[in-house]
């Protein structure tokens, strides 16, 4: 009896010392689970925050440049404004003329610039074609090569400025008189020589836009026959 008891205290001992072990061992893997799980979360919360870091620099580049490239549009329409604004400042004379044409600017503009009397009461405006004499006076006389304008005052003391347009903002200036004097008493070849001198000694001359007032002055008083 007493054997039998002795057996079962062993045995029940026995017992306690398995179960105590595998509790050790559970409760083991129980911290090896919750530490790995704790250092997983740790591990994703780390790459989430630099993965918000990396956008908002991301953002923060990209916001960056639109704010420059509107900055230097920006400047560029100013630019593109103060050039216009420019531009129309230093052409007034576009305006004080507009309502004019340009034939009758040029001729206001040569006789402001060549003419010998300023004080004049009209300004006389006749086209001469090409082919016609220079002396209409004198069959001998040599014949113009191109289409010509004179533009005289109403007196022979007002002179006249004989002329052809390059219409590029020059002339070709013909030393003309307004009257030509009898050739009755000059020898044959004299007027021929002479009015082929006048071609071959022509003057180109820059016209100056001159002053609008004056153009306008000297408009209001053309005769163009």
């Amino acid at each position: 009896m007493k054997k039998r008891t002795k057996i079962f205290y062993c045995n029940v001992a026995l017992l306690l010392l398995v179960l105590s072990l595998t509790g050790c061992k559970g409760g083991t893997n129980e911290s090896s689970k919750t530490a790995s799980s704790e250092n997983d979360s740790a591990l994703e919360s780390q790459e989430a925050a630099d993965k918000t870091q990396k956008n908002n620099q991301t953002n923060g580049e990209e916001d960056e440049s639109v704010s420059t490239k509107g900055s230097e549009e920006s400047a560029k329409d100013d630019s593109s404004d103060t050039s216009s604004s420019n531009k129309e400042s230093a052409n007034p004379s576009d305006h004080a003329l507009s309502g004019y044409s340009s034939e009758k600017i040029e001729y206001a503009r040569v006789w402001l610039q060549l003419g010998p009397n300023q004080e004049i009461d009209e300004l006389n405006v006749r086209h001469i074609s090409a082919g016609e004499p220079i002396n209409p006076n004198d069959d001998t006389s040599a014949s113009y090569p191109e289409d010509v304008v004179q533009l005289a005052g109403s007196r022979l003391v007002d002179g006249s400025v004989t002329y052809s347009s390059n219409g590029d903002g020059t002339i070709h200036v013909y030393n003309v008189p307004l009257r030509w004097e009898s050739s009755a008493d000059v020898d044959k070849n004299f007027m021929k020589e002479y009015t082929e001198g006048i071609i071959k000694n022509t003057k180109v001359v820059d016209v100056d836009p001159g002053n609008d007032k004056e153009i306008v002055k000297l408009i209001d008083i053309m005769n163009i026959h």
